[in-house]
């Protein structure tokens, strides 16, 4: 079967009299869109407490002192996680697609919470028929039987920003219509202005508003949910996802029906076969887990090298698998299966993997690309100093990390821990998991890394991914697959270090000749005092330094809860003056537990 047949439109591009693509300065002018009022209030209670028992539980229990007070944390975020899939799913919107994210992380959130998450996958509720049909007619501005010859009243997938809709068009063909929700725009403008109310709140947290631009991330998440409510938009981004994966025969694209797509109706081909999820399903027929869950990463890394173009919304509810004819089959005269097919168990059956809702994609820039390359290479070849100049290119570091030191613990990290699989973690050695969190304890406490927004939904795209792919196989290694990845690069670079011999010859010669005047440049410096030497301390120098300083801080924080205290005892004693000696003894309680804190 052609994989191209299934890229083309049919027909041309609709008459002039229907709608363009809608306005953006209705889309991300603030203000422009009215909110939900009510919406609006019920979600910013909702995170106001989740904010204030962070603060409380994590900030002010997590002391020494007051920690065996404090709950245990699972439970408790297990509870929150459940929380806000109820709220999730009655309010729909950016949060079911947050959620969403959430429910896939099985890679660095515990099972308790994801499985919390997992049923906002299937359980966002369809908005009603009528309300659909209303939206449509007002798209096309005509009734909506005079557009398709059958329009089911049953949607046959609901997600959270719109819903699909089987229909067969004048032709007799069976398509699948996507139709934006009804007053999506207001929810998403009311999600988003809670989001920025959330927002403000953060970066009042140094560290938090030292390790990310907020603003950029909040700007970059606002813009691509905008984009997509335009259904033109995802139009346009499908031709060229269908073009890149023009000459894959595992890939398998939805036709696009031109005349029948505009700003808030899509028509493609319908393409509802076994969900990617469905994994009986996909056992059933006689599709191997383990080529799936292999050809799937082997896709994504095509998309983030090779095409640079990246479908970021890579949840179960996005991902299909076509069974394709086996051998046998095809003599019999069976040549392809349509949607809701029974398909006999054939061992070793080929397929195709189906996307969709190409809403959210991501384009790789050349900046993270060329990181994303150099740090493949550097884990390919145990290269602590090629990851180090990964970081630096993608501008993950935060100003000022200790880049010696940072390579120092990915050498160790690289020599300890490599060659273990990435689901088989939890069963590494102790002793060496133990050494490196004593050793670089320092390191992993102050974290110095820092989120780039471009770096937002490809890194969303790869961390479902990871998911996805270790609950179709849990035996498939992410890790193992992308060395593979990382040794091809890193000998592509020796190759194209060999082209470019020449030139750095040539820029070596070029610096040569600039050592003698560097060389008396520093010797000038030296003879006039001024030449300065950086240092860097040594691990167990930089603990006891922080030991010392965390003492007198602590001492001096004592000194001044006592001098308040023995103050107010003393007036009340006196009775002097009775409210500003109980005052004091308040405010030395207050700074005792402000120190603390601080400590």
């Amino acid at each position: 079967m052609s994989h191209n047949r299934n890229i083309a439109d049919s027909g041309n591009q609709r008459p002039d009299n229907h709608a363009a693509s809608p306005d953006r300065s209705n889309a991300t002018g603030a203000g422009e869109i009215s909110i939900d009022r009510k919406r609006y209030r019920r979600v910013r209670w909702f995170f106001t407490k989740i904010f204030f028992q962070m603060i409380w539980w994590d900030a002010v229990f997590n002391r020494s002192l007051l920690r065996w007070l404090r709950p245990a944390p699972l439970p408790r975020w297990q509870s929150v996680a459940r929380q806000y899939r109820t709220l999730a799913t009655e309010m729909g919107g950016i949060l079911i697609k947050l959620g969403q994210f959430l429910s896939t992380r099985v890679d660095i959130l515990p099972p308790e919470i994801t499985g919390e998450l997992a049923g906002l996958q299937d359980e966002v509720p369809p908005d009603s028929f009528e309300d659909i049909v209303k939206v449509v007619e007002a798209d096309f501005n005509r009734p909506l039987n005079e557009i398709f010859a059958q329009f089911s009243r049953t949607p046959v997938g609901s997600a959270s920003l719109a819903q699909a809709h089987p229909a067969v068009l004048s032709t007799g063909e069976a398509v699948c219509v996507k139709v934006l929700r009804p007053k999506i725009h207001m929810l998403v403008e009311t999600d988003l202005k809670a989001m920025r109310l959330v927002n403000a709140w953060l970066k009042r947290f140094k560290n938090i508003r030292n390790r990310m631009d907020l603003d950029v991330l909040l700007n970059e998440f606002a813009e691509t949910t905008w984009d997509e409510l335009d259904m033109l938009k995802e139009k346009a981004n499908i031709k060229r996802f269908a073009a890149d994966f023009a000459e894959n025969p595992h890939v398998y694209v939805p036709r696009i029906y031109a005349e029948y797509c505009n700003t808030c109706t899509l028509t493609l081909e319908n393409v509802n076969y076994i969900k990617i999820g469905d994994i009986e399903a996909i056992k059933t027929c006689g599709i191997q887990t383990s080529l799936l869950a292999d050809r799937l990463y082997d896709v994504y890394m095509h998309q983030i090298f090779v095409s640079n173009f990246v479908h970021a919304d890579p949840h179960p509810g996005n991902l299909f698998i076509k069974p394709l004819p086996h051998p046998e089959e095809i003599e019999e005269g069976i040549t392809d299966f349509a949607p809701g097919d029974s398909v006999p168990y054939k061992k070793d059956r080929t397929f195709q993997i189906v996307f969709i809702d190409f809403g959210m994609m991501a384009e790789i820039s050349e900046r993270l690309k060329a990181a994303m390359r150099m740090g493949a290479i550097g884990l390919g070849t145990r290269d602590a100093h090629k990851i180090n100049q990964a970081y630096v290119v993608a501008g993950f570091l935060m100003p000022g990390a200790e880049m010696r030191r940072l390579e120092e613990a990915h050498q160790v990290w690289l020599q300890k821990l490599w060659g273990l699989r990435l689901g088989k973690l939890q069963e590494a050695s102790m002793v060496e998991i133990r050494y490196f969190l004593r050793e670089y304890r320092d390191l992993i406490m102050e974290t110095p890394f820092q989120m780039q927004a471009d770096m937002l939904y490809a890194g969303r795209a790869v961390g479902i991914l990871v998911g996805l792919t270790t609950t179709i196989d849990p035996e498939f290694d992410p890790w193992s697959k992308t060395l593979t990845y990382a040794r091809r690069f890193a000998r592509e670079e020796v190759s194209d270090e060999w082209q470019g011999l020449w030139e750095e010859l040539f820029m070596i010669g070029k610096y040569l000749r600039t050592i003698p005047a560097e060389l008396e440049s520093v010797l000038t410096r030296a003879k006039q005092g001024a030449l300065t030497i950086q240092v860097s301390l040594s691990p167990q120098t930089r603990r006891s330094i922080r030991r010392i300083d965390l003492s007198v801080k602590r001492f001096a924080w004592m000194v001044i809860t006592a001098a308040l205290l023995i103050s107010g005892v003393n007036l009340h004693i006196a009775g002097r003056d009775y409210p500003l000696g109980i005052a004091l003894i308040v405010i030395s309680a207050l700074t005792l537990l402000w120190g603390m804190r601080r400590g």
